[in-house]
């Protein structure tokens, strides 16, 4: 799907370009608690914690990008304040819950176990779109001439990215297979999830 056109529209709108700043940082925030609630009670490795710390200053950081805009707008994360806000709020939790029905299946885990493995294979998947997205993203923004930025978020995610490569070469063996399912399950996510929005702005049908 190409998204180009879509965030043309939104970044060409004031207030829909300030909605859509804060649907990412809601989504930014709503995975660093989703990391947090991943962990064990004692055993928590340093990489958590960096993950989750960076996931929050990106929520932050994209709510202070709103004060270029106008620092009147999405003060909160109510659903007039964001974009296509059911399924923003539910995108996190429908992948995860789809995810560690697979992970039961395949590798019949439970408990923390299970809780861990869906972070992996999550937050993987999330860090492969935020790899493709948030580029596209910045390209949009440089053309525009807007002074939002966002180029800090794609070099940490690209760290993050290459952070849960090494977890999952670590969790299994033929990780690789169990990854590209996982892709195609947030694929088709993130697909409905841009078309309904596409369709909720009145814009041309994305190709």
């Amino acid at each position: 799907m190409n998204i180009k056109p879509i965030l043309e529209n939104i970044v060409n709108d004031n207030s829909l370009h300030a909605k859509w700043l804060n649907t990412l940082s809601y989504m930014e925030n709503a995975g660093a608690k989703k990391i947090s609630a991943s962990e064990h009670k004692e055993n928590v490795n340093l990489i958590i914690l960096k993950h989750a710390a960076e996931e929050h200053r990106h929520a932050y950081y994209l709510k202070k990008q709103l004060d270029k805009l106008d620092g009147e707008l999405c003060k909160t994360y109510t659903n007039d304040e964001l974009l296509t806000p059911n399924q923003t709020k539910f995108y996190l939790n429908a992948l995860d819950v789809a995810v560690c029905r697979y992970l039961k299946q395949e590798f019949n885990l439970s408990g923390y176990d299970l809780k861990f493995a869906a972070y992996l294979f999550v937050t993987y998947a999330i860090e492969v779109r935020a790899d493709e997205l948030y580029p596209v993203y910045q390209q949009v923004l440089t053309n525009a001439g807007s002074k939002v930025t966002v180029k800090s978020i794609i070099l940490e995610e690209e760290g993050h990215l290459e952070e849960m490569l090494n977890q999952l070469r670590t969790f299994s063996a033929d990780w690789e297979k169990h990854a590209e399912i996982v892709i195609k399950i947030e694929q088709e996510m993130f697909d409905e999830w841009m078309t309904n929005l596409n369709i909720k702005l009145q814009l041309p049908a994305l190709a």
